[in-house]
């Protein structure tokens, strides 16, 4: 009898790459559908931060998270978010290809490449993903970016941005950050209180909520103009 050939160790390799990956897609679109219908119990980045955290032997750290939903948080605040950070997340589908036109634009003109990330993609990053700069995380970023897009609505895209935004350290979500730093639940907040919330998401670290610096409280007052120039809580998705 014949004895059955060996396949080469190279085709057993990119067969158990390619069922590995087949794996991890199948896996992500099965989170995403998940997680359109339940809290997200913790996101990427803030197991990242937690575990860096111990590592540092930071005693001090404790994350402070716990989902709300949309229904008992006040709209000023998801309207700030989108102010501050992604005017056009009614309209686009996960990419503002205008802003990013006019990020590389002025790069172009010799300013810093700035970021031009939509709500829609910072959810993708920091729910699945972690921070950091590469040409990996942006991809399966952009992966992500499609999955949410395709497979949820709009209002949950902006819920789960607001539960799981970073607002200080250890701090995430509306819930933590309300209570934190305002001592009121997030159904209370006022339209000064989400504006200052939202001023500090370029960098939630530098930038503080209870101790605002000058440029965080002229951008919290940009941000409630940007608010009434939007038409106010009318704006939010339905």
């Amino acid at each position: 009898m014949a004895r059955t050939r060996a396949r080469p160790w190279w085709r057993r390799w990119l067969r158990g790459l390619a069922l590995a990956m087949l794996a991890w897609l199948v896996l992500g679109i099965v989170s995403v559908v998940a997680l359109r219908f339940v809290p997200a119990p913790l996101s990427a980045v803030m197991a990242q931060d937690w575990l860096q955290a111990k590592w540092r032997g930071d005693a001090s750290y404790r994350l402070r998270y716990h989902w709300v939903d949309w229904a008992q948080v006040s709209p000023l605040l998801p309207l700030s978010l989108v102010a501050a950070e992604d005017q056009r997340f009614p309209d686009h589908h996960g990419f503002d290809f205008v802003q990013i036109q006019k990020a590389l634009d002025a790069a172009d003109d010799g300013a810093r490449l700035r970021g031009a990330s939509t709500i829609s993609q910072q959810v993708a990053k920091n729910l699945f993903l972690w921070n950091g700069r590469s040409f990996v995380r942006k991809g399966l970023e952009a992966y992500f970016t499609v999955l949410i897009e395709t497979l949820w609505p709009k209002r949950r895209i902006l819920e789960m941005y607001l539960n799981i935004a970073q607002f200080g350290d250890g701090v995430y979500g509306a819930a933590a950050a309300s209570e934190t730093f305002f001592h009121v639940a997030p159904a209370r907040l006022d339209a000064r209180q989400a504006a200052l919330l939202a001023a500090v998401l370029p960098n939630p670290l530098r930038l503080r909520v209870d101790k605002p610096s000058a440029y965080v409280l002229r951008r919290a007052a940009w941000i409630e103009q940007q608010t009434q120039a939007l038409g106010g809580t009318g704006y939010l998705p339905r």
